[in-house]
């Protein structure tokens, strides 16, 4: 079949769809009306052309070899080849500089042969959109690794987040990737998830705003951000992956959607990706209440729904809601999905046959390839000066793990990492002669990162490549930051298993040491070959394998023991408390992890990260999130199990001393459509420089329906020089305490509320209550999002 030419008639006139002096609206009808029932199906699909299985394990079992659920039998069943395909054009190419390690070079020379393909092969000749994974960077060989999400959220940090996200869009953009699949907007509902590490955390505020800040850095530098998992995928029953949710619509619209409502109004996001969980009994990815009525209807998205790897065959194949993959298709377009990813199994060439039987209607078609065509003219692909070669013109230059990625991946890792407890022990005490480095994350950098990371999500299958990073260990770190110290290792366990053998070598190395740093925690995988990350479920929170028990001998050693967990949940970790002379947390760092953690331990970096999510204390009787309401909290007399945790929500000591207090509320009351201020003095009373954390949590004291005791509303992180002090103000419209009333319409409710301030949500000195007054409003996606907040100089 011959493509048309994409250059200008011999008489200059373009066609309409070339036309950039044209609106994008005009050229899409254009187009639309010019392409055939099959080409417009095809606009719906995609290939992986990189979905192969034939590697070499790294051991036994085949199933490490999945990047995605199942790939492995998708792979072995086979896909349509890519020049079949292609035959009436493509929506999207999947995954080429993901897939296998390639330089930046020769994934850019792959993208420009695919594009060729889908132009030349196809009538219309349209290039197809390249997606890649970014979630913590480029998912790619030689890429910055990033610290994982959830230590994004340990930042409190917004415009630290969104400058991270450009650099890792500005890399894509530069060897022709489009769209990236990130953010992860899941709101933690379960510590035992494997997908916490890939969160921004249990508070749908803090989410919201990392959420938004990173996709304006996305799509900033030109690269359509997708947010996922739309919704509710994080509330799996006992936090098993892609389990059945059993929530009902209010905590899931009080909860798990304002997030994505945020990113999409703030952020400009302009693509989402349907969760693989059923809410209730319905799959998101056949939800047209979900994907259309909120989604489209109320907050008025205008972008592209695709879907997760195979979620639309899944509604077959595991949800038993439709009869094959044919059918899925059909439940998913109508439901609002457009994009069928990594392959095109549901949305194939079936459709036009029902179109033309008369099962579905054509606009159906029309609705989702106009919302696919209308991104590729704003992405430049239809203009007549574009050129598969053109789309990577930056290849030859980019350097993906540069001095520039590198600095910002360091300062997220040292705002990221958080000093639980400084004990007797932190920061290390100068003339140290002898320190003993155990445990198994000390000496293995692959615990700083995420399972979506690629030395962790790929190179598992090729081994002798290393990294593909400089990721010094913690250990490399170490010796490094204390030169004048002799430094000692054991291993002392593996990360999981039972194999306490390395106990007593380690146990030997501490006894004649000044003091020991343990470094215990994660190692990231997938589908159950990690202990943290996609498919890799926990029981429960005591730390995986037989560290705690290796913590227990280290600490009898009567040698002071600091204890470092580097993880991508957070672990109970009472007994470690008591055991250690010093407590640190390190939601994987990344590739700066190392450097990072071994300048909070001597003190060099102050550290400033809080928790996202609160530190339990006991293995069993999960504590869920802090945003519980009245019952959930500590109920004696009612229970004998205490869900209180060892350290709360926001929570992050320091190397100095700070003070909240002067509270000032502006109004004693404010209409139900009003706003009122909330300002208090921060002072920095202890004789190092330091960053605090201010934060502002409401409560409403009587409502319609149970309410969080308290629930984070706007933060503010502050640097203070030692002695200085400053004013943080919180601008609060009524907006901010809405919530879903009992016929589930959102409301701002008349009546007494809360307010607290301070450095975590146990730590509030500053207390006041504002009356809201006058009649109950019923608000929707115009409402304020946002808490304002200003910091005097």
């Amino acid at each position: 079949m011959t493509a048309v030419d994409r250059t200008p008639a011999v008489d200059g006139v373009l066609r309409p769809w070339q036309d950039p002096t044209i609106s994008v609206a005009d050229r899409v009808d254009a187009l639309l009306q010019e392409m055939t029932l099959e080409e417009k199906v095809g606009q719906l699909g995609s290939r992986w052309i990189g979905n192969d299985m034939r590697h070499e394990p790294v051991d036994d079992d085949a199933e490490t070899l999945n990047v995605a659920p199942m790939q492995d039998v998708f792979a072995a069943s086979g896909t349509v080849p890519f020049d079949e395909a292609i035959r009436h054009g493509l929506g999207h190419i999947t995954r080429v500089h993901g897939s296998a390690p390639v330089t930046a070079q020769e994934g850019a020379a792959e993208v420009v042969r695919l594009q060729h393909a889908v132009v030349e092969r196809s009538r219309l000749g349209i290039p197809a959109i390249v997606h890649e994974e970014c979630l913590t960077g480029f998912t790619t060989y030689g890429a910055t690794v990033y610290p994982a999400a959830i230590a994004w959220a340990a930042t409190f940090d917004p415009g630290l987040v969104e400058r991270m996200a450009t650099a890792i869009g500005r890399d894509m953009a530069a060897v022709g990737v489009h769209q990236g699949l990130s953010p992860v907007l899941d709101v933690v509902r379960d510590y035992r998830w494997g997908r916490v590490e890939e969160t921004m955390g249990e508070d749908p505020y803090l989410v919201s705003m990392l959420a938004a800040a990173y996709v304006r850095g996305l799509e900033n530098a030109g690269v359509i951000a997708t947010l996922k998992h739309f919704a509710g995928y994080s509330a799996s029953r006992a936090a098993r992956n892609h389990g059945p949710v059993p929530m009902g619509r209010r905590e899931l619209m009080d909860m798990i959607l304002p997030p994505f409502e945020t990113a999409i109004a703030l952020g400009g996001a302009r693509s989402v990706m349907n969760s693989y969980s059923d809410v209730d009994g319905v799959p998101a990815g056949a939800d047209p209440w979900l994907l259309t009525e909120v989604l489209r209807e109320e907050w008025g998205f205008t972008g592209t729904v695709v879907s997760d790897y195979w979620a639309v065959p899944f509604l077959a194949t595991m949800h038993k809601i439709a009869a094959d993959t044919e059918e899925a298709g059909v439940r998913a377009l109508s439901a609002g999905i457009d994009v069928e990813l990594p392959d095109t199994l549901g949305f194939g060439q079936h459709l036009a046959d029902r179109v033309r039987s008369g099962e579905i209607p054509e606009s159906l078609i029309d609705r989702a390839a106009r919302r696919l065509l209308t991104q590729k003219v704003q992405l430049g692909l239809l203009d007549p000066d574009w050129t598969p070669e053109k789309s990577v013109a930056g290849a030859a230059a980019v350097d993906l793990d540069s001095p520039g990625n590198r600095a910002l991946a360091r300062e997220l890792a040292e705002r990221s990492i958080v000093l639980l407890d400084a004990g007797d022990a932190l920061p290390l005490r100068p003339g140290l002669r002898r320190v003993a480095v155990i445990g198994p994350c000390a000496d293995e950098p692959r615990t700083f990162m995420g399972c979506y990371s690629y030395p962790n999500h790929v190179l598992t299958r090729h081994p002798g490549l290393g990294l593909g990073v400089e990721a010094p260990s913690l250990l490399d770190a170490l010796r490094a930051e204390l030169p004048d110290a002799e430094i000692v290792h054991e291993r002392g366990c593996d990360v999981r298993g039972e194999d306490r053998s390395g106990f007593a070598a380690a146990a030997a190395a501490v006894r004649g040491a000044d003091l020991c740093v343990v470094a215990v925690g994660d190692l990231a995988g997938m589908f159950g070959h990690g202990t943290s990350g996609e498919g890799c479920d926990a029981d429960d929170l005591r730390l995986p394998g037989v560290q705690e028990d290796l913590l227990t001998e280290l600490a009898a050693t009567g040698t002071p023991v600091v204890v470092v967990v580097v993880s991508g949940r957070p672990y109970a970790l009472g007994e470690a408390h008591e055991l250690g002379a010093g407590l640190v947390q390190a939601f994987m760092p990344g590739e700066e992890g190392g450097a990072a953690l071994a300048g909070v331990l001597s003190g060099r970096i102050q550290p400033s990260g809080k928790l996202p999510v609160q530190i339990p204390r006991g293995h069993g009787g999960q504590p869920g999130t802090y945003l519980q309401p009245p019952l959930g909290a500590d109920s004696q007399g009612i229970s004998n199990l205490d869900p209180t945790p060892l350290f709360p929500f926001g929570h992050g000591a320091s190397y100095t001393t700070f003070e909240v207090d002067d509270l000032r509320i502006s109004d004693a009351e404010v209409p139900t459509d009003g706003e009122f201020t909330v300002s208090v003095r921060v002072r920095n009373t202890g004789g190092r420089a330091g960053d605090e954390v201010v934060q502002l949590y409401l409560h409403d004291v009587v409502a319609q329906v149970t309410r969080p005791v308290r629930q984070l509303t706007g933060f503010a992180r502050v640097p203070l020089e030692p002695g200085g002090e400053t004013r943080v103000s919180f601008r609060v419209h009524a907006d901010r305490t809405a919530f879903t009333g009992r016929d589930l319409r959102r409301i701002v409710e008349p009546g007494d509320v809360e307010v607290f301030v301070g450095r975590s949500a146990a730590d509030l000195p500053c207390r006041g209550v504002v009356r809201l007054t006058g009649a109950t409003r019923i608000v929707g996606h115009d409402r304020r999002l946002v808490t304002p907040v200003s910091v005097d100089e």
